[in-house]
């Protein structure tokens, strides 16, 4: 009898790596983030979708995370297994919690900020943030791909 040996455990993809928080550190974040997912094969969707998560959480652990001196840490892990995909920035600034805008809020189409939130929650699944060791903070987003795309 040839039968074909369960999988048990699906490699997950797992990169992290800490930038300097400046603009420079945000773009590299976003064309690592792109490399990486491209490197495990995720789909192009996936990769887009990722990319501009990726992006907008960098930039805010830039502008709104920034301890001088400090990192921020980009981490990703993709389970293959269910088409999942978390993404992880943790920055050194716990006490400035991210805060989206009210859901009823009209945008206002002159206003250059705030809309990343409203973005990263249109293109994830659901996100988060939690308290990352001593004084920081992480923003989390999963994002997964439709099952037959």
């Amino acid at each position: 009898m040839n039968h074909a040996t369960p999988q048990v455990g699906a490699p997950v993809g797992t990169f992290t790596q800490l930038l300097s928080s400046t603009r420079r550190g945000a773009r590299l974040a976003r064309l690592l983030a792109v490399t990486e997912l491209r490197s495990w094969g995720a789909s192009q969707d996936l990769t887009e979708r990722a990319e501009l998560v990726v992006a907008e959480l960098a930039a805010n652990a830039v502008l709104h995370g920034r301890v001088p001196g400090r990192c921020f840490r980009l981490t990703l892990v993709l389970d293959p297994t269910v088409s999942r995909l978390r993404i992880e920035v943790s920055d050194a600034r716990g006490d400035l919690p991210p805060r989206p805008l009210p859901a009823n809020t009209e945008p206002d189409p002159l206003q250059t900020g705030g809309h990343g939130l409203a973005l990263v929650a249109a293109l994830a699944d659901h996100w988060d943030m939690t308290p990352y060791p001593a004084s920081g903070k992480t923003v989390r987003a999963v994002l997964s791909t439709p099952p037959g795309t």
